[in-house]
C-alpha cells in the first residue's frame, strides 16, 4: 500500500477526555486530494490534502475504536486502517457490605438468574455439571419463598437446554439460554411459556436484567447489550471497563437505582457499572461469603443478585450454595 496510518502521535490506549491526532504516511509523496476518516465505520471528518485531523473521544463508547482512512490520490481511493482502545477514566471505589440476614437456598440450584417479582423470588437455574461429582443440575424457572427457601412453583426445561439469566418486565418473565441461541418468554403469574425469541446474532446467553424499558443482556464478554423486549432485537450496547482494562465475563446482573450491578464470572465480587458508558464505578468484594456456606464437592461461584425495592436490600447467592444472604452495601 502506498499509504499507511501515521502512528507517530498515536497511542494504543486512550481515556475519554483525550483526542486522536490522525494523519497518514505517504511514503512515495504521491499527490493527495483529500482524506476521509472513519471511526467504527462512521464518518469522523474529512481533510483537504494531507492535513492532520483531530478527533475528540468523549462521545465514543469505551472499548476498541476501529480507524479507517480513505486517501484519495490520482483518481484512486486507498484504504488504510488501525485500531486504538478507549478505557475508563474512573478509578472504581471499593465498597464494603454488611450481612443483615441469612436464608436457606436450594443446594442443588445452579443459580443463573435471581430477581424479585413483588414479594416472590424468581430464580433461573442451569444444568451445569457439578465441580466435584460432575452430576448435572436441572435447568428450571422457579418461584421461591425467599425466607424459607421453599420452591413453590417450578418449570423444568429439557436436558438439551442450559438455562441462564432471567428478568421480569411488564409482568413477563424473560429467560436466556447458554448456547441454544434463544430466549423464552413466560407469563409471570402462571409461568406459561408464551414465546421463544431467537437471539439477534450467534452468541452465548449469560446474565439478564432490565432498565424498565429494555432488557440488558450479557454474553460472557465485556459487552452488555440493550435489547428490545418486544422482538429481542439489539437496541444498543456498552463495553464494561475499569481505568485499566476491559472487564470480561459479565454474568448475572441487576438494575438498582439507575446502575447495573453485575457478577463477574469466577470473581466473587459485584461490579457497579454506569449504564451510559460501561465505566465500573465501584466494586464490592463478596469473597468472604463463600466460607459461610456449607462446603461440598459441587460448591461453585457466587452468582445471583436480586434487589428487593421494599426493603432496599440486596440478596446474593451462588451456584449450589445452601444459603442466600441479604446484604446492605455501604459507601
Amino acid at each position: 500500500n502506498l499509504f499507511s496510518l501515521d502512528t507517530t502521535d498515536l497511542k494504543e490506549v486512550y481515556q475519554p477526555n483525550e483526542s486522536l491526532q490522525l494523519g497518514i504516511k505517504n511514503a512515495e509523496n504521491k499527490p493527495v486530494d483529500s482524506i476521509v476518516f472513519y471511526i467504527n465505520n462512521k464518518i469522523a471528518g474529512r481533510v483537504k490534502g494531507s492535513e492532520k485531523f483531530a478527533f475528540a473521544l468523549k462521545e465514543q463508547k469505551l472499548g476498541y475504536q476501529n480507524i479507517k482512512a480513505l486517501v484519495y490520490s490520482e483518481g484512486n481511493a486507498n484504504e488504510v486502517t488501525g485500531r486504538i482502545e478507549v478505557v475508563s477514566d474512573v478509578q472504581p471505589k471499593l465498597l464494603s457490605y454488611k450481612i443483615l440476614n441469612t436464608y436457606p437456598h436450594d443446594i442443588k440450584a445452579y443459580t443463573q438468574g435471581l430477581e424479585f417479582y413483588r414479594d416472590t423470588l424468581i430464580e433461573s437455574t442451569g444444568n451445569g455439571a457439578g465441580n466435584g461429582t460432575g452430576l448435572r443440575g436441572i435447568s428450571s424457572l422457579r418461584k421461591t419463598d425467599y425466607k424459607t427457601g421453599k420452591v413453590y412453583k417450578i418449570v423444568e426445561l429439557p436436558q438439551n437446554v442450559f438455562a441462564e439469566g432471567t428478568t421480569v418486565l411488564n409482568n413477563t418473565v424473560y429467560q436466556l439460554t447458554y448456547q441454544n441461541n434463544e430466549a423464552y418468554v413466560y407469563n409471570a403469574d402462571t409461568f406459561k411459556k408464551e414465546k421463544t425469541f431467537p437471539y439477534f446474532k450467534q452468541m452465548e446467553g449469560w446474565g439478564l436484567s432490565n432498565d424498565g424499558k429494555n432488557l440488558l443482556m450479557s454474553d460472557g464478554t465485556e459487552k452488555i447489550w440493550f435489547v428490545n423486549p418486544a422482538d429481542f432485537k439489539e437496541v444498543d450496547y456498552i463495553n464494561v471497563y475499569t481505568a485499566g482494562s476491559k472487564i470480561k465475563a459479565v454474568n448475572e446482573m441487576e438494575w438498582i437505582d439507575g446502575k447495573i450491578y453485575a457478577n463477574i464470572y469466577t470473581k466473587d465480587a459485584i461490579a457497579i457499572i454506569d449504564p451510559k458508558n460501561g465505566a465500573v464505578e465501584a466494586i464490592v468484594n463478596l469473597s468472604d461469603l463463600k466460607s459461610k456456606v456449607t462446603a461440598h464437592p459441587d460448591l461453585d461461584v457466587l452468582n445471583g443478585i436480586a434487589y428487593n425495592p421494599k426493603t432496599k436490600t440486596i440478596f446474593v447467592t451462588g451456584k449450589n450454595w445452601d444459603k442466600m444472604f441479604e446484604i446492605k452495601i455501604e459507601n
